[in-house]
């Protein structure tokens, strides 16, 4: 493979978590959902903050690995991954998918066919829902923005099967960006 660390970033929904897993079983490759260093899942209720800099903290420690994928919706904090990765993939999946599968998540998690989170109700349904219609006029044209600031050139993918063709092997050579 290419691409030995690998940042991708996309709306809820969009197909970031099952192309990390792909790539993760096909190359044995760590993976940081953000969601886990971003949330404070021992906080008591849902959508609790993590701290600012425990967060930055075990997003540093994990990018010096050799090999990795980050994956998850953010931008903000995430220069030192952005600049770090050999690829960027922005996983621009259609709204009226993410949400299908946004709540079709959710209903699984409440008839125990996925591991549930502590505290989701209808009520955060609705919220995560209204925040995902609105991430590609907002935060997607700001991490794009920001992305390009950088000067770094991610790859924007409809899907995640051309996800997987972009970060598809390319010979023996492990620097370099996509060609």
């Amino acid at each position: 493979m290419n691409y030995m660390r690998i940042h991708i970033i996309g709306g809820a929904g969009s197909g970031k978590s099952y192309v990390a897993a792909r790539l993760s079983d096909m190359y044995g490759m760590a993976v940081l959902d953000l969601d886990t260093i971003f949330w404070d899942n021992t906080a008591d209720g849902y959508n609790k903050r993590a701290d600012g800099e425990r967060r930055d903290r075990a997003l540093a420690a994990f990018i010096t690995r050799e090999s990795w994928i980050v994956e998850g919706v953010y931008h903000t904090w995430l220069e030192p991954s952005f600049r770090a990765a050999d690829a960027i993939i922005i996983l621009t999946t259609p709204r009226w998918l993410r949400h299908y599968r946004i709540m079709r998540r959710f209903v699984a998690r409440k008839v125990g066919m996925a591991p549930s989170k502590r505290g989701e109700t209808l009520r955060s349904l609705w919220e995560l829902l209204k925040w995902n219609h609105a991430y590609d006029r907002d935060n997607l044209v700001r991490a794009k923005a920001m992305i390009c600031d950088l000067g770094l050139e991610p790859a924007e993918c409809r899907d995640a099967g051309a996800a997987m063709r972009v970060l598809a092997p390319r010979g023996d050579s492990v620097t370099g960006r996509w060609a």
